[in-house]
């Protein structure tokens, strides 16, 4: 039975529903490009599905609009797989379970795609009503995105004709964006060595955290469970000796990890001192993070007496030193623009393995020569405790276009139809309109859509009624472009 069958408007919110029972999360993207391509097919329309699983759909301009510039419309389809410790939900092949809360609607503990679902339910009734009034379209859906916009940088672009294009992967109705900051992953692998340790074994456990995305989120003050944990195993230390066993924490890269854990192995007169410490440690922590993570918690709980693998000494030094030297968080503010965060980094995912410590994270800046000292800070670190560094997913800003004719051409329509100005925003979240921008000469791009909240974590909430105003918007732009 479908759970937002009476929303309006209705077609967007029917296809909206129908890419939550398909699995699309980042690096699984084949199922839902074959649906895309189908309605393609089923519609009559061109289209071109490359190997990378992008899909590009066309469709002709209504009548008396064949003089019009064609625009393209862009999202993506793939989206960002979070869930609650308790959830069984696999993501692989569950659809997920939608909820409606007066003007919000989720999914039940796990993310809900709607960053970027909206835009692809948007372009699918878009092109498949025949009566809305548009110049030319070209749909272009791709993938991986969330992973570092693997898919924009790989599409061929020499295909498209328009040179105006409507990018529908932003989070605030009633702002404009019109710049982004550029981004690479910083993924570091540093070498470990085991060596055998008998004692009691003491879960450290770091939860209760808000998290976020990495970009719009980096400026709220919201606590790193990575680092949160380095912390306390660096102070921890007070208390008496501990040997580390595993570790772990975060799940993305470019979402501010909500939780972490460790595993110790110490004798048993530390028990009672690391639980008291973990309550003092949370105490503190929550005065520092208040307006942001009440919640947070760190807990230490016995795990009973054996013998584990805990990391060689030097191996020990070498993680927590990393993690308590990482730079994590706003590096720079803009200097001309009041409230950007220019550059930024977030440690998303720590892992250990037999061999070695894993991490991965977001690194962006709107300043390309900032975006590479930040890499090569991390790279200095990494490689100074005689790691490897590699950088991934290298993607441009995208810098604001003095001359553009489409941004003040959408902030009059904006204008027209609500009676208010829209905010026109530079944003520090990376978005795909700055690969477009250098692969497709004199593109003019605009980013916008309907107000969420929350995205790439389990609260994520997508607005009903922003979605009904920002289609109508959209509608309204397409329609006023006959000339």
């Amino acid at each position: 039975m479908s759970v937002l069958k009476n929303l309006q408007p209705e077609r967007v919110f029917y296809y909206f529903e129908e890419i939550t029972k398909i699995p699309h999360g980042s690096g699984n993207t084949k199922q839902i490009s074959d649906y895309l391509a189908g309605f393609a097919r089923e519609h009559g329309l061109k289209y071109i599905q490359d190997a990378s699983n992008n899909i590009i759909i066309f469709k002709e301009a209504s009548q008396g609009y064949e003089k019009a510039p064609c625009v393209i419309l862009q999202g993506h389809m793939d989206m960002v797989c979070e869930k609650k410790p308790e959830s069984s939900h696999d993501f692989t092949k569950d659809p997920l379970e939608l909820q409606v809360d007066r003007d919000y609607i989720s999914a039940k503990d796990t993310t809900l795609g709607g960053d970027d679902g909206i835009a692809v339910a948007y372009a699918l009734a878009i092109l498949e009503d025949k009566d809305l009034p548009h110049p030319a379209l070209e749909v272009l859906i791709t993938v991986d995105e969330e992973i570092g916009l693997l898919g924009a940088a790989a599409v061929d672009t020499s295909p498209l004709n328009g040179r105006y294009l409507i990018n529908l992967d932003s989070e605030e109705e009633g702002y404009l964006w019109v710049g982004c900051a550029g981004g690479l992953t910083a993924q570091t692998r540093i070498p470990v060595k085991y060596q055998e340790a008998a004692g009691i074994k003491y879960q450290v456990t770091v939860s209760g955290l808000t998290g976020g995305h990495s970009g719009s989120e980096i400026d709220k003050n919201r606590a790193n469970a990575v680092l949160v944990l380095g912390r306390f195993l660096f102070e921890a230390r007070e208390q008496g000796e501990y040997a580390l066993a595993e570790i772990e924490g975060g799940q993305k890269d470019n979402a501010i990890p909500r939780t972490a854990r460790a595993l110790l192995v110490a004798g048993s007169e530390m028990e009672s001192g690391l639980q008291e410490f973990a309550r003092k440690f949370t105490e503190n922590l929550r005065k520092e993070y208040a307006g942001s993570d009440e919640g947070i918690t760190v807990t230490v709980e016995t795990q009973g007496e054996g013998r584990e693998p805990v990391l060689h000494p030097v191996s020990q030094e070498k993680v927590v030193f990393f993690l308590l030297h990482y730079p994590n968080g706003i590096q720079k503010m803009c200097g001309y623009m009041e409230g950007l965060v220019e550059t930024s980094c977030n440690l998303g995912i720590i892992r250990m393995t037999a061999e070695a410590f894993l991490t991965s994270a977001s690194v962006r800046s709107s300043v390309a020569t900032e975006k590479k000292a930040l890499a090569d800070k991390i790279a200095y670190l990494t490689e100074f405790l005689g790691g490897e560094y590699k950088a991934e997913g290298d993607y441009p800003s995208w810098e604001y276009k003095q001359d553009s004719k489409l941004r003040p051409y959408m902030v009059d329509i904006y204008e027209k139809l609500f009676h208010v100005r829209p905010e026109v925003k530079v944003i520090h979240a990376g978005l795909e309109c700055g690969l477009f921008y250098e692969k497709i000469p004199g593109l003019d791009c605009v980013s916008l859509g309907p107000d969420m909240k929350d995205i790439h974590t389990t609260e994520e909430k997508l607005s009903i009624s922003s979605v009904q105003k920002v289609w109508e918007y959209l509608l309204e732009v397409l329609k006023n472009m006959k000339e």
